[in-house]
């Protein structure tokens, strides 16, 4: 108990020392001193004095800045959902400041950085955070934030397709056929660009209508991962395949 009250004491003494060379009365000595806070790294306080700028001095350019220092204080600090929040407000409330490029692309990221680390779990946050950077490319096509945000969303797309492929595969372990080549056929129909995992869900498209009795739909999978991933591994599995189920 001692030490947490000595630390506030410390901290409040350097907040007072950081800042008293400013004007606080007046926006921008507020804003400065706020900066001044953020640098320091006493966030918390940092975020107090942002939130004072905008209070008292709404119609400021200085609180429409301290709105966006507000939101990149909980990004740095990788409060993510705090961050999100505060990217969006900022976006609807000022949605043609010319920094709109660079909230777009933090707002994407925020949700980015949500994503759990294994495609096992929920990845619902993904969709949104494709949804921003498509946003990105989209309006802001030159911005420097564009080349990133096509990676980003590269990444998100492989980690869909793969989701839709474990979750083909479990319904395959436990012959549910049908379910199994319905998610191997969507990640065929909507994941072409994610190019590496065609093959897999050719093949398993492929053998989950063959098991499920469909060898016409079986065989049309088959044919085109044969055909058109000829040098891929699964191709060579594709023709055992046909051959095991006599297509």
């Amino acid at each position: 108990m001692k030490l947490s009250l000595y630390f506030v004491l410390f901290a409040f003494l350097v907040s007072c020392s950081s800042t008293d060379e400013f004007d606080t009365k007046t926006a921008e000595g507020a804003f400065k001193a706020a900066e001044k806070l953020e640098k320091d790294e006493l966030f918390e306080m940092a975020i107090k004095k942002y939130s004072e700028v905008k209070n008292r001095h709404p119609y400021s350019r200085f609180a429409v800045e301290s709105e966006l220092r507000i939101a990149d204080i909980h990004f740095k600090r990788e409060n993510y959902a705090e961050a999100r929040a505060a990217y969006q407000v900022f976006k609807d409330l000022h949605p043609t400041h010319k920094k709109s490029d660079y909230v777009t692309n933090q707002l994407a990221l925020s949700y980015y950085h949500q994503l759990p680390s294994t495609i096992d779990r929920d990845l619902s946050l993904a969709l949104k955070a494709i949804q921003y950077f498509d946003e990105v490319m989209r309006t802001h096509p030159n911005s420097k934030y564009a080349k990133k945000a096509k990676k980003y969303r590269a990444d998100l797309r492989t980690k869909l397709a793969e989701k839709e492929l474990y979750i083909a595969n479990f319904y395959m372990k436990k012959d549910m056929y049908l379910a199994a080549h319905q998610r191997f056929a969507g990640v065929v129909d909507s994941y072409s660009d994610v190019e590496d995992l065609i093959p897999k869900a050719l093949l398993g498209a492929g053998k989950s209508a063959a098991e499920n009795g469909d060898k016409p739909t079986a065989k049309q999978f088959l044919d085109k991962l044969i055909k058109n991933y000829a040098n891929s591994e699964q191709a060579d599995q594709a023709k055992e395949a046909a051959r095991e189920y006599g297509l």
